[in-house]
């Protein structure tokens, strides 16, 4: 807890049985309160793992949703158990969890209600073993969404997310995409709510264990991406509305 306010860390997860324990071990529990394991129909042993680190919370999915559904499912349960700061975590240890006090201390202190951690702000990037493709896919996608948002991010890609209950409670992230376009969808609906998404330097680790994207699920994200930008940019205009960025209480 920081400043009366409940940290509740979410992990997505999808075959993370390998990586659960390590990511687990180093979450901060002086400050984080409750941990939520959604996991996505896996078909190894992250369930078993799970419940042998004495994890409360998990919620296995009947069958695949997808990475944007299992965020979905990971956002409402973290509000249904009166989250006041939520953390997603990425159960495969590609992200240090030992940023999780100074995400949580940026939206406890009530500066940002969005943060996010950039693998790109501090140049390591391609040292932590970052493929070059993906990298510059990842500098290519980002010039072209600051320049349709009017924004000055390092990077959208990053799965290392931390939300204010406010930013969960305002923005329709139950009308996103079930996919990894998920991601993007939702900082277009922060920014159009008109908050301010904060940034720090997260290092880069890459290896065989950390989950992936495949060629296929790229390309889909990429074209995905692009499309969020410019319906984000139309909706702005007032050209053509779209209902991924009416807001919750919008919605009749």
């Amino acid at each position: 807890m920081i400043v009366n306010k409940k940290v509740i860390v979410v992990l997505p997860a999808y075959n993370a049985s390998k990586t659960l324990k390590i990511t687990y071990d180093e979450i901060d529990f002086s400050i984080v309160d409750d941990v939520i394991l959604v996991d996505d129909h896996s078909n190894d042993d992250t369930i078993e793992v799970g419940r042998q680190l004495g994890i409360k919370h998990i919620v296995r999915h009947d069958q695949n949703k997808g990475y944007g559904g299992n965020q979905k499912s990971c956002y409402n349960k973290a509000l249904e158990l009166g989250a006041d700061i939520v953390i997603m975590l990425h159960p495969d240890y590609q992200y240090t969890p030992m940023l999780i006090p100074a995400m949580s201390h940026l939206i406890g202190s009530g500066l940002y209600h969005a943060v996010l951690g950039s693998r790109i702000l501090g140049r390591g990037a391609l040292k932590g073993g970052m493929p070059l493709i993906k990298y510059l896919a990842n500098r290519g996608l980002t010039t072209f969404q600051n320049l349709f948002m009017h924004a000055h991010l390092s990077e959208y890609h990053t799965g290392y997310r931390a939300f204010s209950r406010e930013v969960l409670e305002k923005v329709n992230f139950n009308a996103n995409s079930d996919n990894f376009v998920f991601d993007n969808q939702m900082l277009a609906q922060i920014w159009y709510a008109g908050y301010e998404i904060a940034e720090i330097t997260c290092p880069t680790k890459y290896f065989d264990d950390a989950s992936s994207i495949n060629l296929k699920n790229s390309t889909i994200y990429a074209f995905g991406v692009l499309r969020t930008s410019i319906q984000y940019r139309l909706h702005k205009w007032g050209i053509a509305k779209n209902k991924l960025f009416l807001q919750k209480s919008e919605i009749k």
